[in-house]
């Protein structure tokens, strides 16, 4: 039986149990975070090819539940050789002076039939932001997926300087999903 069947009897029983969150191991050859925009009125695509994700999760009482995810910028590619040449600049996500973005959630809220909120604070370029992720999670034993959607202003950030920070060139509107694979650590 699993932690989360035990807590579910527990519940169940009308017995307490004190709010433990499962640890999540990410698997990063099968998760994703990408991106979208466009450019001069043509959509673009991205993704970020390094980032490391914490999570303590349990959908039983997921207001208990904490993740950090911290993505490297410098790790962008679009297969556009031009636009990932910019990106790591200054005007872009400047990765001299900051190497990664980062996702905080500090609680998760369960919305039903397997959706939730991740509600958090995203930081990139020392600009922290309050950030609401919705996704939708399937749970296989050990096993987990979410997958998830959230569109950003770019500018909000920091991301894009000088002449890209109108959005004449580049849309100021762009959006990032996740797709992330995970088992549950083994416990103590």
């Amino acid at each position: 039986m699993t932690l989360r069947h035990l807590l579910l009897v527990a519940a169940l029983l009308g017995g307490t149990v004190p709010a433990v969150a499962a640890e999540w191991a990410v698997d990063p050859a099968k998760s994703t975070i990408t991106f979208a925009g466009v450019q001069v009125g043509a959509p673009f695509t991205g993704r970020f090819e390094r980032f490391d994700a914490k999570i303590a999760f349990d959908p039983a009482q997921p207001e208990a539940g904490h993740a950090v995810v911290l993505v490297d910028l410098a790790s962008a590619r679009t297969g556009d050789v031009q636009r990932d040449a910019a990106l790591p600049q200054k005007d872009w996500f400047d990765v001299k002076s900051a190497t990664q973005a980062r996702f905080e959630a500090t609680r998760f809220v369960d919305k039903g039939h397997g959706d939730y909120e991740a509600v958090g604070t995203l930081t990139i370029r020392d600009k922290s932001r309050p950030l609401t992720l919705p996704f939708h999670l399937t749970l296989d034993d050990r096993q987990a997926h979410a997958t998830g959607h959230v569109g950003l202003v770019r500018t909000e950030f920091g991301v894009g300087q000088g002449a890209w920070a109108s959005g004449q060139w580049v849309a100021l509107e762009v959006g990032v999903d996740v797709d992330l694979v995970a088992a549950t650590k083994p416990g103590p």
